[in-house]
């Protein structure tokens, strides 16, 4: 029997060899969204590429040109329906024209139906995949003015180091208060007159990029207060339409369960939970004080002594920051970019961070061996 397959690239990489198995056992069809999607290996490596052409390229090479259609679906549903939501649609139809999904369009389009969502536009979206089919050169060329005006879009001015920290300062006041984003303010200006007699700004930029990143930990009061955020409900509005309800999967460290690892594990919560947050919202001075029962874990206990390091070491490049050592100052205030996700993960990357951090230290203090380093360099 043939097996017709309607797949992207992600669900090939996350299966692996089993997929790949049942492509080569069998007569399949591949239609591929080409977009690029990151999947779960960007949470749990840091360094994470993704893999989309290398999949395309196997897939050719077990099935042969012919059985691999593609094309970027999400483009075409973002262009011509304005929601990248009808992607899936989108793709059905494309794969319904290559003849490669069993079913008659009558069929199709009574299941659209009776699912009774946005019953015209997944419709409209299954006649745009078979367009794509038909004729690709065509759907190209009608994209193609898209494309470009994402391009011109993507090359922005880059912001000052004023514009950088005035976002930031905006944001943490509202995470927690004036006063803590004044703290935080008041240290990125240090960094910036002290790094001013070099006639450079890129160490002011990362500190400014990497103390917001480690002020800014989201905890509990954080979760809750984006969620309860009216600027979030308001996107969800626009979004969905009819009787939707929202679920939440969560870990909360006080009460979620553990796996045998000992790790965290999310369970999922109804629209309730959001009553809940909205009054832990609240609560958000309580962060860092004695009531602050969340800030008891050990996560949260690491959080804040990596703010408080940071800023040590910080201090203690601006006492020796000279052009000589200015790239290594650099390299060790961008630190923070590695520790990455939550819970077990952001610890791992934690431990990494550190080991990392403890040689460019090394390096920091003894100059011998950083100008031996760069002569060799």
């Amino acid at each position: 029997a043939s097996a017709d397959l309607v797949i992207g690239c992600d669900p090939i990489v996350a299966a692996g060899k089993e997929t790949l198995q049942r492509l080569r056992s069998g007569r399949s069809h591949v239609a591929l969204n080409t977009s690029a999607t990151p999947t779960a290996g960007f949470v749990r490596n840091t360094e994470w590429q993704n893999p989309a052409q290398a999949c395309v390229d196997s897939l050719v090479q077990i099935l042969g040109e012919s059985d691999v259609g593609r094309f970027d679906a999400e483009a075409a549903s973002t262009r011509l329906m304005g929601d990248s939501i009808y992607t899936n649609p989108m793709m059905l139809g494309y794969a319904w024209q290559k003849g490669w999904v069993p079913l008659g369009e009558q069929a199709l389009m009574r299941a659209i139906e009776l699912n009774a969502v946005q019953v015209e536009k997944n419709k409209q979206a299954f006649e745009w995949g078979r367009r794509a089919a038909h004729d690709p050169k065509a759907m190209a060329a009608l994209l193609a003015p898209a494309a470009q005006q994402a391009q011109v879009i993507e090359f922005k001015k880059r912001d000052t180091v004023e514009a950088l920290v005035a976002k930031r300062v905006e944001f943490l006041t509202g995470y927690q208060n004036a006063a803590y984003a004044e703290t935080y303010k008041a240290f990125v200006e240090q960094v910036r007159q002290a790094e001013s007699r070099l006639g450079k700004t890129s160490l002011t930029e990362a500190v400014a990029r990497y103390l917001f990143k480690l002020m800014a930990y989201k905890d509990e009061y954080e979760v809750a207060r984006l969620h309860t955020d009216p600027a979030f409900q308001a996107k969800l509005a626009e979004q969905f339409e009819g009787n939707y309800e929202l679920r939440l999967h969560l870990a909360p460290p006080l009460f979620a369960k553990k796996n045998e690892k000992g790790e965290l594990v999310k369970q999922q919560y109804g629209p309730w939970m959001l009553k809940a947050m909205g009054v832990l919202a609240k609560l958000k001075g309580l962060r860092g004080s004695a009531l602050d029962i969340f800030g008891r874990t050990e996560e949260r206990r690491m959080e804040r002594a990596l703010m408080a390091q940071y800023r040590g070491d910080v201090q203690k490049l601006l006492a020796g920051l000279s052009a000589d050592n200015h790239a290594l100052a650099l390299e060790i205030a961008s630190l923070p970019e590695q520790i990455r996700g939550f819970g077990h993960v952001k610890e791992r990357n934690h431990k990494a961070a550190q080991l990392r951090r403890e040689a460019l230290l090394a390096r920091w203090a003894d100059p011998s061996a950083r100008d031996g380093q760069a002569r060799a360099a």
